[in-house]
């Protein structure tokens, strides 16, 4: 299929790059095992912007490559390094291109001026390290930020021609005739209608007034309800601060003369809308075709008891195009009179806060089955919950305590949540659900091993494996002497010995190792006299 060479309507879909995760990293070098955390932040994430370009006049590139994506930001490394941010995609388009959302219609920008730029789709933010996330009471953070996602959208570009005067008219009237003459514009010529599929600009000057003629592609009744090009095309007359009606005065079609051709076009700009401001020029062309002449006079007095100001032109023998031109340069300057000075650009810089919008909603939703969720919505903790690493348990407690100095948890229990309450943040069909724990102890430096967190998770394995082991211990050994810790134990241990190694243990017995084993039971007696001069049993 051929592509063609103007298109003024696209439909794109852009997506921003995705920010880079935070680094988790501890420094590490000689005599220097634990030398802090180094984790490096996630670079930001590339965003699409779109810039008017004076030397474009098209949005046929958009219409080849429908999709545009910027690039990712880099992930953060140890050491102290963060990573690149993404490199921005600039898309050049046409002054006068209108941006929408292809989804809900809301015009987002009318991208008129010279060199305007619109961010239509916002990179990630990336990660913070645990170098940026260390703290007072968090010393050594083992766990990092994840960097956000970029933000993804379909837009609509339409381009409405920027130009000071609209020639309109039935096809083949000769608009394109007379722009070639006015101007250094070369547009199609040919004697057949439609031959102007795409609006044309020139440029004119007239004195020391130069000003931009548009040549809109004919128009035919029905065109502001999809007949012909007009449907395409009527809103390029938008933008124009006047309207030549560009009449051909040699037509023989039947039911065809100059004022019903004028009556026509004025009742499909009316059905359009929009244009009754417009001041309005009367030109009868072909005049240089036999009988035209003698219909155009005949024709004027009806159109100047309208109040239209008429010229009679010839786009062969160039009779005529000096009045009109200097009538539409007239023009030109009373409606750039009539209009208000544009103000001296003042720039003013007023950062914004890096954190946004503290305020937050809960509700609570009920499915009418399943009971129900308090469904918390808002832009920090949205935004807190796609950042967290879920898999990490003490990046977990890192956001329950963001959630509970933002307000959350009082929030929650002034409306009633209890313990175990289903607790749904994030936006989207699958947020993310907790299980409301009011009153946890928090903010201040967890003695755990790196990536945990006690108050979330339960003892480790080993842990629990030491504890009973310690305990079985200790319960037979208080099962055999009481809490007797003096001497009297040793000797009733050594005299249990004794009776094991009576009831089956020879000395030198083998326990099927291949080694010899010899028991010997000792009395510690003997040593408290060895080594102190008193007699045991006197002790």
């Amino acid at each position: 299929m051929a592509i063609p060479s103007f298109v003024d309507r696209v439909r794109l879909r852009v997506v921003a790059g995705d920010g880079g995760n935070g680094c988790a990293s501890v420094h590490r070098e000689k005599f220097k095992p634990l030398g802090g955390p180094d984790g490096g932040n996630g670079g930001r994430g590339g965003s699409v912007v779109l810039r008017t370009d004076p030397n474009v006049n098209s949005l046929v590139d958009y219409h080849r490559i429908s999709e545009r994506k910027a690039e990712n930001g880099e992930q953060g490394r140890g050491e102290h390094q963060s990573g690149s941010n993404g490199e921005d995609i600039v898309l050049l388009v046409p002054e006068g291109t209108v941006v929408s959302d292809f989804g809900t219609g809301e015009v987002l920008a009318d991208l008129t001026g010279d060199t305007m730029e619109l961010v239509v789709a916002q990179g990630g933010r990336g990660g913070l390290g645990n170098e940026a996330l260390a703290s007072k009471a968090r010393k050594a953070p083992g766990f990092a930020l994840l960097g956000e996602e970029g933000e993804g959208r379909e837009i609509q570009l339409e381009l409405k021609v920027v130009a000071d005067i609209a020639l309109v008219g039935f096809p083949s009237a000769g608009k394109s005739s007379l722009i070639a003459a006015m101007s250094s514009a070369k547009p199609k010529i040919a004697d057949y209608p439609f031959t102007t599929l795409v609006p044309n600009l020139g440029v004119v000057k007239a004195g020391d007034t130069t000003f931009t003629v548009a040549d809109v592609p004919g128009l035919i009744e029905g065109a502001s309800e999809g007949r012909g090009l007009g449907h395409d095309f009527l809103r390029h007359i938008e933008r124009c601060r006047a309207i030549v009606h560009v009449i051909d005065a040699a037509t023989y079609e039947p039911g065809r003369d100059p004022l019903t051709d004028l009556d026509t076009i004025e009742a499909e700009l009316a059905a359009h809308g929009g244009l009754e401001d417009r001041p309005r020029l009367v030109a009868l062309n072909k005049i240089d075709v036999p009988d035209a002449k003698t219909i155009a006079e005949l024709v004027r007095d009806e159109l100047v008891a309208r109040g239209c100001q008429v010229f009679e032109t010839s786009a062969k023998t160039s009779e005529g195009l000096t009045a009109l031109v200097f009538a539409m340069a007239a023009l030109v300057n009373a409606q750039r009179g009539a209009e208000p000075a544009a103000e001296p650009k003042r720039i003013v810089v007023r950062p914004k806060p890096v954190d946004g919008n503290d305020s937050f909603t809960i509700r609570r939703m009920g499915d009418g089955e399943g009971g129900f969720v308090w469904r918390v919505r808002g832009e920090k903790p949205e935004r807190w919950v796609r950042q967290t690493d879920f898999s990490n348990s003490e990046a977990v407690g890192y956001l329950a305590d963001r959630l509970n100095r933002l307000g959350v948890e009082d929030e929650l229990l002034r409306q009633g949540a209890v313990a175990h309450d289903a607790v749904a943040i994030g936006a989207g069909e699958h947020p993310v659900v907790f299980d409301f724990a009011p009153q946890v102890d928090i903010g201040a430096e967890l003695l755990s091993r790196r990536g945990e967190d006690q108050r979330l998770i339960q003892d480790r394995a080993s842990v629990r494996r030491r504890r009973e082991r310690d305990a079985e211990y200790h319960t037979e050994r208080d099962e055999l002497v009481g809490d007797d810790r003096t001497l009297e134990w040793r000797k009733v241990r050594a005299e249990e010995l004794e009776k094991i190694r009576a009831e089956g243990l020879d000395d030198d017995a083998d326990d099927g190792s291949g080694v010899e084993v010899e028991w010997t039971v000792h009395d510690p007696s003997e040593d408290l006299e060895e080594y102190t001069g008193v007699d045991g049993d006197d002790h």
